[in-house]
């Protein structure tokens, strides 16, 4: 990790980030699966729960940016080639794969210290204003999960298991009941998939499945995808006309920069909804709990 990337992560841990980040309050608007929920201590609609879409911030950029760099030349020195100008890649047993693999963990573990600060932060915020403490609240953390990573994965590949090394870009790891790399408390309900919707949507809670296992790697959509791009999201909506839209809706907003509400809208989302009714349609993940907005914090 370079001195550059670390110099831009050490003022930001704690800090959500801008983009499609956020905080959100929720509530359960839905629950599908009794028992998966109850055993992530979702016991019924009306609960409040939070939600905390945040990465590695400056640091884990600029060690993008840093290993592009280095790959391109490799690529040329190793005469690969890809189907697109803005892929770069590099043997994994090269030094600059291995490179990158280091340097890539130690920004996904930035992104899981600047989460639990943030989560810290929330706690004792609840704790003030109801004038009590995070215990008696019951604020545990539910699941913490890294997506747009890659990582060294057993799976079997025309009956034979292989070691592989799986990127999840626009997707996030959902695993099935019984795996050996959830944790025990999700060992029978497999682990759970934090799908976060756009800007006033709601958010789902899935659960992996055995034929997600074979069919995509044990892998799932992390989200809606974008339907429009930031630059016309900005152009098309008025940001008085996003803003009385949420309130319309009951939702609180708190953004930090006003071309986000805009970039961040729900109209520049695909249907959340109809994403992860597809992925239950495949059968590569399984719905648990709905979860419905009342306050958005957008870095």
């Amino acid at each position: 990790v370079s001195a550059r990337a670390k110099k831009r992560g050490l003022p930001q841990l704690g800090t959500l980030g801008a983009g499609n980040h956020y905080a959100e309050i929720q509530v359960v608007d839905e629950i599908y699966d009794q028992r998966a929920a109850g055993q992530m201590g979702i016991a019924e609609k009306g609960q409040v729960v939070v939600m905390i879409h945040s990465g590695s911030r400056g640091l884990g950029h600029q060690v993008a940016t840093d290993a592009l760099t280095a790959m391109d030349k490799a690529m040329a020195r190793d005469n690969i080639r890809t189907n697109d100008r803005q892929l770069s890649c590099a043997r994994i047993d090269s030094q600059e794969g291995r490179d990158y693999l280091a340097a890539m963990a130690a920004a996904a573990n930035y992104a899981w210290v600047n989460r639990s600060s943030m989560t810290f932060l929330v706690r004792q915020a609840f704790a003030k204003v109801f004038e009590t403490t995070p215990d008696d609240l019951d604020m545990h953390v539910v699941y913490d999960v890294s997506h747009n990573i890659a990582k060294e994965e057993e799976h079997l590949v025309d009956g034979k298991l292989k070691r592989l090394l799986v990127h999840r870009k626009g997707a996030t790891r959902a695993f099935p009941p019984h795996h050996p790399l959830i944790p025990v408390d999700y060992q029978f309900t497999g682990q759970p998939v934090l799908i976060g919707g756009s800007m006033g949507t709601c958010s789902y809670v899935l659960v992996g499945t055995d034929k997600g296992m074979t069919e995509t790697f044990g892998s799932t959509c992390h989200g809606a995808g974008r339907a429009l791009s930031r630059n016309k999201s900005r152009n098309k909506l008025g940001y008085q006309d996003v803003l009385n839209r949420l309130a319309d809706d009951g939702i609180s907003i708190r953004v930090a920069s006003p071309k986000l509400v805009m970039e961040e809208a729900p109209e520049s989302y695909k249907d959340v909804t109809q994403v992860v009714d597809t992925c239950e349609a495949a059968g590569i993940s399984k719905k648990v709990v709905k979860l419905r907005p009342i306050a958005v914090i957008k870095g």
